[in-house]
Parts: C-alpha cells; sequence; structure tokens
C-alpha cells in the first residue's frame, strides 16, 4: 500500500542528508498517515489521512454509539 493521504493525495518526498564533511546519502520524509473512521458517501469506512487533513476538518470523522450518546448527554 502507498504511503499516500486518500485526501490531497500528499506522499513520501526524496531528499539528501548532509553531513558537515559533506558527506551526502539519500533520505526519504515520510508523511504522517493516521488511519481514521470516517463517514465516505454516508457510511463509515477505515481511510488514511495526514495529520495536515484531519486538522483542517476535511475529514468527517464517524462517531460509535457509546461516543454519539456522550455526545448527546452533554
Amino acid at each position: 500500500m502507498a504511503r499516500t493521504c486518500d485526501l490531497c493525495g500528499k506522499g513520501v518526498q526524496h531528499g539528501q542528508n548532509v553531513s558537515h564533511a559533506h558527506n551526502v546519502t539519500k533520505r526519504r520524509w515520510e508523511v504522517n498517515l493516521q488511519t481514521v473512521r470516517a463517514i465516505v458517501q454516508g457510511r463509515p469506512k477505515r481511510i488514511r489521512v495526514c495529520t495536515r487533513c484531519i486538522r483542517t476538518g476535511s475529514v468527517q470523522k464517524h462517531m460509535g454509539a457509546k461516543a454519539a450518546q456522550r455526545a448527546r448527554a452533554i
């Protein structure tokens, strides 16, 4: 499975580590992906999204029965 966000498509970036002696080695920056139960087309589904999408509210999270009951009680 590719390490990309299901919503925005953000993926791995490539680059190089450069030491003080200017030794260059390859490296990669991974995306901070989280598995979230979200509402997709009216049904709950597990998707992998980046934390930026979660923070900006692009994902409508699915509440379980207990969490929904707690939210109604408040």
